[in-house]
């Protein structure tokens, strides 16, 4: 009966400490920062690029795409890793500072290699 208790409390104790550690592993949640939508990376990761003019309104973009926006004769280029399902944001919020992208939004599809 000793024997039964002992190996109850190490049961109870490891199953508390498992539980401990597996709380801190989750992903990130939102940071409200532009690594909520993304990471800037090199310019030669580029899939395709799209010139942002004064009319530009909005750009359409694939969740897991990366894009190389041209804006103003500066450029940089963006890898779509939006998390909850983000599907339209200003394009200012991933912007690297001194990149005017006035009021663009980016409109983010689902991937449909991401589908279940």
């Amino acid at each position: 009966m000793l024997n039964f208790k002992r190996a109850t409390i190490m049961f109870a104790f490891a199953c508390a400490s498992a539980t401990a550690l597996i709380a801190p592993a989750g992903a990130v949640g939102i940071t409200g920062t532009a690594a909520d939508f993304g990471v800037q990376v090199n310019n030669d990761a580029a899939m395709r690029t799209v010139t942002i003019s004064s009319d530009t309104k909005g750009v359409n973009v694939t969740n897991g795409e990366t894009v190389r926006f041209n804006v103003d004769g500066q450029s940089f280029t963006w890898h779509f890793d939006t998390i909850r399902n983000e599907t339209s944001f200003d394009l200012a919020k991933i912007a690297p500072a001194g990149v005017n992208a006035g009021t663009v939004r980016a409109y983010v599809a689902s991937n449909p290699l991401y589908r279940g």
